[in-house]
């Protein structure tokens, strides 16, 4: 296990508009369709709406020769259920083999909030879930994987004009088409990558592609980092430390994967 440090570089201003975290394990065979609603009890006060959406499936993180983690898929999947914050600031996602909060910015004005508010967020509602299992004896958490994402929005403007200056943003991309080309400048852009930690056991999943901002179709870069995998130590302790690293990796990751120039003009890179 690889530990995190704390000399991370740091931003005033951070294009992160979601952070994920969350936990796939064994599928709780005693968990029903009623007890959606049981655990909502528990947390609508503050996460009041409630959402039906199509359950995720399952992807384990392999290496080398390991073999394949076996994942009993139920003969009949229920739903994810998605419990909002009355803010919407926050979402709370439960399906029976899977647990996930996001933490989400209620306006594009509004500020990252850090990662240990986001963490500890994370800490009381899976703290929560536990304890609703416990209560109703639908078993254990048993976990195989842990992820976390981060999500940012480089909204036109910052930094960039039009899709083909990603090389203004993006260190490694850069597009040369002001020189005697036959190709237009670029549409849209799908690009990913995929890095190794050194445990060997977890990834850092890099996406970077072009869309517009929902509230009001700006053009933006979507740039998500992601880590996925398994410390091999199911105890909750190994856990915590195990989103330490993978958050490091993801700001080590970003400021790896931009340029010095929007760093500090732009994201307020103080450190």
């Amino acid at each position: 296990m690889i530990v995190a440090t704390n000399d991370l570089p740091e931003y005033d201003n951070p294009p992160v508009t979601e952070v994920v975290c969350g936990v796939l394990f064994k599928t709780l065979e005693a968990f029903r369709l009623p007890h959606f609603g049981v655990f909502w009890e528990k947390c609508k006060v503050d996460y009041p709406i409630c959402q039906e959406v199509a359950p995720l499936m399952p992807v384990i993180e392999h290496f080398g020769d390991e073999p394949e983690t076996s994942i009993q898929l139920s003969e009949m999947p229920l739903p994810r259920v998605w419990f909002i914050h009355r803010e919407e600031v926050g979402i709370i996602q439960v399906q029976r083999d899977r647990f996930l909060h996001n933490w989400k910015k209620g306006k594009p004005a509004d500020s990252y909030v850090r990662y240990q508010t986001v963490i500890d967020i994370f800490k009381r509602q899976l703290d929560s879930f536990d304890s609703f299992l416990k209560e109703n004896d639908l078993g254990i958490i048993e976990p195989l994987q842990y992820e976390m994402t981060y999500v940012n929005h480089i909204v036109q403007g910052e930094g960039w004009s039009e899709v083909s200056d990603l090389g203004s943003v993006f260190r490694d991309h850069q597009w040369n088409g002001k020189e005697n080309r036959f190709l237009p400048g670029i549409e849209h852009l799908n690009l990913r990558k995929t890095f190794v930690l050194p445990t060997r056991r977890d990834r850092l999943h890099v996406s970077i592609r072009d869309g517009k901002r929902m509230a009001d179709s700006k053009p933006l870069f979507l740039f998500d980092l992601t880590v996925r995998g398994f410390p091999g130590n199911a105890s909750r302790t190994a856990m915590w430390e195990w989103f330490d690293v993978a958050h490091e990796w993801i700001v080590r990751g970003f400021t790896d994967l931009t340029t010095e120039a929007v760093q500090k003009s732009v994201w307020g890179r103080t450190r």
